[in-house]
């Protein structure tokens, strides 16, 4: 018998479409995708070298259960210079990508029966986190006339006795839309712990991304290397927590994950010393294809009243085709062989919503945006 726990998670659907435009491509057939959040950048050379180094010097052995230190006073170099907050190494726990951080701060913080507040949009896989601990998503509707922005009184209205925390995640996945620092600092003073995933930093495009630290101390962050400097297939992470929880999550690692890679965490450190020049370049490429990619978006007649400013998404609303998005999306990709994700992927409140990504090649969106325009017409 399956467990109850699994039987009932959800699949990730994102992932789902992936898989369906792959055996597609089996097939012979030529699918453009724009439904993974996943860099189509080769991952910077002075990281590619470093991790053959780190390789060739032995670097193949456990580590600290915490992570190398090296890497752990880059990380808080890091905080201090974008951020300008201060953060211990030993507040540090490296983790194999963000997916463990949150399995673990989740493992540590929730009996069963409490809640954490998301938002509605949200990234598929937190509900699935917390439910797998017994615990409780509770929603909070955000809409895009607002800039898919957090209401700091709505989040008021369900902070309850068994609330543990608050998460955040900015820029966000599915919208792309960023959380203003003035925001941020109420959602902060409501009281809760304040747990902000931000894996989007660094992708940002003419404003400035914040972090919760800036504002509290009552705060667990999410980050990791995946996004910012194209590393998805190393797999590596890190959570920063305050200092009473990161014994107790040491724990956790020890005994489900041992440690992060060594020769990754190598990787790790020359990516934050050494790839800024290499972040910038493609930075400035995300912002062009974003750029074309809410203009052509608009010209179909999707909706996007507030325009996302990081992250690679587009999050359009295509209410006025179809209020199933999943069965929208999954038509696409079989009759204009464009991947795109069905808003339902996020969240009750992202339904009739399609996320589109431009972590890939100009001439790979300008097709899949000729594809979707087709498909319409023809629909």
């Amino acid at each position: 018998m399956i467990a109850k726990r699994v039987r009932e998670m959800t699949s990730f659907i994102v992932m789902d479409v992936l898989e369906k435009a792959q055996q597609m491509q089996r097939q012979g057939i030529d699918v453009i995708h724009l439904e993974v959040g996943e860099p189509d950048f080769d991952t910077p050379r002075c990281i590619q070298e470093a991790a053959k180094k780190a390789l060739a010097d032995g670097h193949t052995k456990y580590t600290h259960s915490l992570g190398m230190v090296e890497l752990r006073e880059a990380i808080c170099d890091n905080y201090a210079a974008t951020y300008g907050v201060s953060v211990h190494p030993d507040q540090i726990i490296i983790t194999s990508g963000t997916s463990p951080a949150m399995f673990m701060l989740f493992s540590t913080i929730l009996e069963a029966g409490d809640e954490v507040i998301i938002s509605d949009p949200h990234y598929a896989c937190y509900p699935n986190f917390i439910r797998f601990l017994d615990a409780v998503p509770v929603t909070v509707p955000v809409s895009e006339e607002e800039g898919f922005q957090y209401r700091t009184a709505a989040i008021r209205d369900k902070i309850a006795p068994r609330t543990k925390g608050i998460v955040i995640n900015s820029p966000s996945n599915p919208t792309g839309n960023l959380l203003s620092a003035e925001r941020m600092q109420r959602i902060a003073d409501l009281g809760p712990w304040i747990i902000s995933d931000e894996i989007y930093h660094g992708l940002v495009y003419g404003e400035k991304e914040h972090s919760i630290l800036e504002f509290t101390d009552n705060a667990f962050v999410f980050n990791g290397f995946s996004k910012r400097y194209a590393m998805t297939g190393f797999r590596l992470g890190y959570i920063i927590a305050p200092l009473p929880f990161v014994r107790p999550m040491q724990k956790l690692q020890q005994n489900f994950f041992i440690s992060a890679n060594a020769m990754v965490q190598m990787a790790g450190v020359a990516a934050l010393k050494y790839a800024a020049g290499d972040v910038a370049a493609m930075r400035e490429t995300y912002n062009n294809r974003r750029r074309f990619m809410i203009r052509r978006l608009r010209e179909m007649g999707f909706g996007i009243t507030v325009e996302p400013t990081g992250a690679f998404y587009v999050f359009a609303n295509a209410r006025h085709i179809s209020m199933d998005s999943y069965a929208l999306a999954f038509d696409i990709l079989e009759k204009a062989h464009v991947g795109v994700t069905p808003g339902i992927d996020f969240g009750k409140n992202a339904e009739g919503y399609l996320r589109f990504s431009y972590a890939s090649s100009m001439e790979n969106i300008e097709e899949g945006m000729q594809r979707i325009e087709a498909y319409l017409k023809a629909r």
